[in-house]
């Protein structure tokens, strides 16, 4: 159904137009990146050694339908800036398989027990997904972020490697 290949350069075009307002922004990449998106910013990321980026391909069509990031820490790696890029492909069971593929990916390329994402607490659809791949919230972690007149709260999700079934 999907498949993850290497981001590029050459692929940011696509991902930055996905990529409609500073909400969206914040919501697909968190506060690190600032809108519009750019090619450097992107490039700050591919020539960051701690992080691997994919774009998604759909396997039959061969066109690509997405991104998403894996980023090291110290005794884990965090699943994140993963967006669907558009709205009619969401809901169609492709952010499940995204995750499930990028912990395969993680836990079989990093020397890691524990993955780890953040999202906003408003993100039901987002966090229902991640529950039915077997993540589970850290009560422990969060975080806030204003834009506009909104405060948004980020919460932590986790998932041991014995919990994923490869």
């Amino acid at each position: 159904m999907i498949e993850l290949q290497p981001f590029t350069i050459d692929d940011a075009h696509a991902l930055i137009t996905a990529i409609k307002d500073e909400k969206s922004l914040l919501q697909f990449a968190g506060p690190k990146y600032h809108f519009p998106l750019t090619e450097d910013q992107l490039k700050g990321d591919l020539s960051d050694e701690n992080r691997t980026l994919f774009k998604i391909v759909d396997s039959e069509t061969q066109s690509t339908i997405g991104h998403g990031q894996i980023f090291l820490r110290e005794n884990t790696f965090l699943l994140g800036r993963i967006l669907i890029w558009d709205e009619n492909n969401r809901g169609k069971g492709y952010g499940k398989k995204v995750m499930q593929e990028l912990l395969k990916y993680g836990f079989s390329h990093f020397n890691r027990e524990m993955a780890e994402l953040n999202v906003y607490d408003w993100n039901t659809g987002a966090i229902e997904c991640y529950k039915k791949v077997g993540f589970t919230i850290d009560p422990d972690i969060k975080n806030e972020v204003k834009i506009d007149n909104e405060t948004w709260v980020s919460i932590n999700m986790k998932i041991h490697r014995n919990t994923f079934e490869l």
